[in-house]
């Protein structure tokens, strides 16, 4: 009978390593019979097929990704024949424009750097980065203009979507914008409303009420009527500028994206279109009059219009680079001393404004994205003046529902609810330690009541009565209200979280009412308050007809 027996060989009662010398390689013994034959057996032949299967999958994704990158090409060069036909001779100069501003400010950095380089402390490292620190290209993104201006506000707004260091360094892009010159103004109207100005307006003002990087503002009185209104005037050169632009980035992006097909995960194409999508409704005063008109009728169908207003739109006067408005006169929700004089209760018109503003969430198509001070007023008749709906954001169902969550839990301080609203919110393929999540978002609202509010505090004498007049103005620190939402961000993104823009829109505005809360309010909690109403049943049936 014949046995066999199969053992290794160890060296002092461990495995021998895969990779030996050809002497130490592990021996096997077989047992026949009598005979005994030995043999060192190769351990690389292991590692070898280890390695062909390695190569192999590596081969095949390579050739997977490679089919992809055939198969999209067509569409990639379609997209870019179909931009360029629609950019048409504008890229041209626009490509001029846009480098002469990089040999700008590429200038400016080569001189800092020159200087910097005999620093004891050496390069900072906003001067490694070149042009694409946030300073310089904040710096880049003035020069080219309006529509870079325009971009840097939506990076400066969306702290859910860009590092903290853009975000900060773009707040300075909200800063106010050169006037255009009045006759340059009058020959928009002049072509755009098709008559003499004289025959639309009594007067209008050549001095600008307000410039912004891609509008105008000028104070007028209709003809006829005798009706006090406000002209807002697109830019000259504004849009065509602003498409170029937008087409030329939208181009960037989607080649970008078809060399690294990794940034597909990260949606760049969606984000450019994200944002190309806004920046160019912004641009469209048809949309934005129709805006204001949703919202004027979501205040008719609830009953409001005691309560709230916004401009009546003048759509006779009114194009796609013109909107003729009604003027309203009052003030900011940050001039105490002026809302005092106007109404007996400061608070009560800070509920009504936050009451107004969380119903229309709920009722119409799009909500306010902009409550800063210079949009949100206390008009002389007592009620609560929204202006420019410019900015506006839309909000899924989805999204509101855990952001009630999120809202009910900063109220009542139960971090886990808050955690579960987030998850709920953001997008994320992994799984969340929910415990650990909610300690970290403890620890940054437990600090909320910390945060500064300046009161600047003025007085006048009144000749008339030799009384002392005292106005108190809130000064909003956007840095700051920024810095908190960015530690939000910062520390969901860490649990793999990614925010919809919605969130950041929504925050924002919280955080400006909790602003107006703290100079018109100090004592009310705006989340706890029994006579502010944020609940999903004010849902009307009616949302999408406005």
């Amino acid at each position: 009978m014949t046995s066999v027996s199969v053992f290794r060989g160890f060296v002092h009662g461990r495995c021998a390593p895969l990779f030996t010398h050809q002497s130490q390689l592990p021996v096997t013994s077989i047992l026949i019979g009598s005979k005994k034959l030995t043999y060192r057996s190769n351990g690389l032949r292991l590692y070898a097929r280890y390695s062909e299967s390695q190569s192999a999958q590596t081969q095949d994704l390579f050739t997977s990704r490679l089919q992809d990158s055939i198969e999209n090409l067509p569409k990639l060069v379609e997209d870019i024949v179909q931009t360029s036909i629609n950019t048409g001779p504008r890229g041209a100069l626009r490509l001029a424009q846009g480098i002469q501003a990089v040999i700008g400010v590429g200038g400016e950095w080569l001189t800092e750097l020159s200087q910097s380089r005999n620093s004891p402390s050496g390069i900072p490292s906003q001067l490694q980065l070149g042009l694409l620190s946030p300073l310089y290209l904040r710096k880049l993104f003035e020069r080219l203009g309006a529509t870079y201006i325009k971009l840097g506000q939506f990076i400066a707004s969306a702290p859910t979507l860009f590092p903290e260091e853009y975000v900060q360094e773009f707040q300075y892009c909200f800063d106010r914008a050169p006037v255009i010159p009045f006759d340059e103004i009058k020959s928009i109207l002049r072509e755009d409303l098709a008559a003499p100005i004289d025959s639309i307006y009594e007067y209008v003002d050549p001095t600008p009420l307000a410039s912004a990087s891609i509008a105008q503002v000028h104070a007028a009185r209709l003809k006829g009527s005798q009706a006090d209104v406000v002209i807002k005037v697109l830019k000259p050169g504004i849009e065509d500028v602003l498409v170029a632009d937008l087409n030329f980035i939208y181009v960037v992006a989607r080649i970008v994206e078809f060399l690294n097909p990794e940034l597909s995960r990260a949606s760049l194409v969606a984000i450019v279109n994200d944002i190309r999508a806004s920046m160019l409704e912004e641009v469209d005063f048809k949309k934005e009059a129709a805006n204001i008109e949703s919202f004027r009728g979501y205040l008719e169908s609830m009953g409001l219009t005691r309560q709230a207003t916004a401009p009546k739109v003048y759509p006779e006067f009114s194009t796609k680079r013109v909107l003729t408005m009604e003027r309203l006169y009052g003030v900011p929700l940050t001039d105490l001393d002026s809302i005092s004089s106007l109404v007996a209760s400061p608070e009560t018109s800070l509920i009504t404004a936050l009451n107004v503003w969380f119903g229309s969430l709920l009722a119409c198509e799009t909500f306010h994205a902009d409550v800063h001070a210079g949009n949100l007023w206390l008009l002389r008749d007592g009620r609560i003046g929204f202006l420019d709906f410019g900015i506006v954001g839309r909000i899924s169902p989805k999204t509101w529902s855990a952001m009630e969550v999120f809202l009910g839990s900063i109220a009542t301080e139960e971090y886990e609810s808050m955690a579960s609203a987030l998850i709920e919110m953001g997008a994320t393929n992994t799984d969340i330690d929910s415990r650990a999540f909610a300690k970290d978002l403890e620890n940054i609202f437990s600090s909320i009541q910390d945060l500064d509010t300046e009161v600047v505090v003025a007085t006048a004498t009144r000749r008339d009565t030799n009384a002392t007049a005292i106005s108190a103005n809130l000064v909003v620190d956007e840095r700051q209200m920024n810095a908190l939402f960015l530690d939000v961000v910062r520390v969901s993104e860490s649990y793999g979280l990614r925010f919809p823009r919605e969130f950041a829109l929504l925050m924002k505005q919280l955080l400006y009412f909790d602003r107006y809360t703290r100079l018109l309010a100090p004592n009310m909690n705006m989340l706890q308050d029994q006579r502010i109403t944020i609940a999903s049943n004010r849902r009307t049936t009616n949302r999408n007809i406005y």
